[in-house]
């Protein structure tokens, strides 16, 4: 993903920053716990698609 598009974008709900996960191809908010997938290169930015991370995600940095 590019650095310049990732900088851009927020997380839909809290509206804060996300972190690239390029092993899962994931979008991260820390905030709200959530995962958003990317998909053909494209973030699916919907909070109904969205996955909870688990625990261990939460508490890693």
């Amino acid at each position: 993903m590019d650095k310049k598009l990732l900088s851009l974008l927020v997380c839909p709900v809290c509206k804060s920053t996300l972190k690239l996960d390029r092993e899962k191809n994931e979008l991260i908010c820390k905030a709200d716990a959530l995962a958003f997938q990317i998909e053909d290169g494209i973030p699916v930015m919907l909070q109904e698609k969205a996955r909870p991370l688990s625990t261990d995600e939460k508490l890693a940095k």
